[in-house]
């Protein structure tokens, strides 16, 4: 809501971000973060906006008050709170679903391995005169030979994905 508010007055105003950031004093990346809903600014930035955009910060952040005084901060305040909140539960559990991603990452990688370990490179004594095995005999083996070489770095770096992303208590 407040991400599309600032994006929306900002253009009916017809600055650019870079604009808009020069007269808030904050880098063009700052706006940009708040109009994907990656970061919110704080309420004296709210308020330093709403000047700039000649919009009450009501609108900004979405909602229609009727009398809206400017320093009452605790209403922005409390309203940005929520908004942290569904931000930092929405980095969360996208989080979680990157840690299980790697997680399976991993163990496919480990069921791969012990496939290859089990199957024992049986393309070796295959006939490789039939244009259609040698073919295919060339797939598998070049396969297995850029598996072993590459899978234990991407495994390695699942494993640090996974303490990097792991719940930290």
């Amino acid at each position: 809501m407040l991400k599309e508010n600032i994006k929306t007055i900002r253009k009916q105003r017809g600055l650019s971000q870079e604009e808009l950031a020069i007269k808030l004093n904050v880098v063009r990346q700052t706006i940009s973060k708040w109009e994907n809903g990656l970061s919110v600014p704080d309420s004296e930035m709210l308020i330093s906006m709403s000047e700039v955009l000649e919009t009450p910060v009501s609108t900004l952040i979405g909602e229609n008050i009727s009398e809206f005084k400017a320093d009452d901060l605790k209403a922005i305040s409390e309203k940005l709170e929520i908004i942290n909140l569904q931000l930092s539960q929405r980095n969360s559990t996208r989080r979680k679903i990157i840690h299980w991603l790697l997680i399976s990452l991993c163990i496919i990688i480990v069921i791969t391995l012990i496939f290859l370990i089990l199957l024992n490179s049986p393309y070796q004594n295959w006939n490789y005169s039939d244009p259609e095995k040698a073919v295919i005999g060339v797939a598998f083996h070049s396969f297995e030979w850029v598996f072993i070489r590459i899978a234990p770095i991407i495994f390695i770096g699942l494993i640090i994905g996974i303490f990097l992303t792991r719940k930290k208590v």
